[in-house]
């Protein structure tokens, strides 16, 4: 699933007349660069949520060459975030784990391909989720203070309030279903209390990315990312 429905409001004021997804980086899309990464890995089919001009969003969806099925997931009258997306696209999804992957990132495969990494580090006796994470000091153009720390299993545990992390979040993850199951709430949620309820039973684990990423959250960050990539 590609997480596609965001406001934006970051990357103002280039979001005024098109969604986030569709900014683009070193002349590519920030989806394109996304649904590339999933088609290179295998992956055949993709859900993706659309909601701030979602019309743009399916136009471009139906205009791409694909190489992989689109479902889209419906969000207009309603901005589910996270895991309200989730659990609404839910019916869509196929696979069970499957993988998500947010679209205001941008990453460079490490030796191998950074999706078949993740999913060779799947364990499903152990785990309900398994995130890509960076090393706060190589999360390129990201000025928070890292989101979680691994201990030798690769367990996560989160940052404590006013301290800093080693590991931050890259936005790309392994989910199974049963992260969604039981009771949650109706409408808009994050994520991170599906998280959080996998901390506390020992079943969310993380693996480091082997290459580069970029946060591409704000204006700024496009041109200091094509720079690095040596594209500016």
């Amino acid at each position: 699933m590609v997480m596609a429905a965001g406001l934006g409001k970051r990357m103002r004021p280039l979001t005024a007349t098109r969604p986030k997804p569709l900014v683009e980086v070193a002349g590519k899309t920030l989806l394109d660069h996304t649904l590339d990464k999933l088609k290179a890995a295998g992956v055949t089919k993709a859900v993706v949520n659309v909601h701030y001009l979602a019309d743009a969003l399916e136009a471009h969806l139906k205009n791409r060459v694909q190489g992989i099925e689109i479902a889209v997931s419906d969000e207009r009258t309603l901005l589910l975030e996270t895991g309200g997306g989730l659990a609404h696209a839910l019916p869509l999804i196929d696979a069970d784990p499957f993988l998500v992957v947010n679209s205001d990132n941008l990453w460079v495969d490490g030796p191998v391909d950074t999706i078949r990494l993740l999913a060779s580090a799947w364990d499903d006796d152990r785990m309900d989720a398994l995130l890509l994470l960076v090393p706060h000091a190589r999360a390129n153009c990201h000025k928070g203070q890292g989101d979680f720390h691994m201990d030798a299993a690769g367990r996560l545990r989160r940052r404590r309030p006013g301290a800093v992390a080693p590991f931050v979040f890259t936005g790309v993850q392994i989910v199974s279903k049963r992260l969604l199951a039981g009771e949650i709430p109706e409408g808009a949620f994050s994520t991170n209390l599906l998280w959080d309820r996998a901390i506390e039973a020992g079943r969310l684990y993380g693996v480091v990315h082997e290459g580069l990423w970029f946060d591409i959250g704000a204006p700024p960050n496009i041109k200091k990312a094509e720079e690095i990539l040596g594209l500016g």
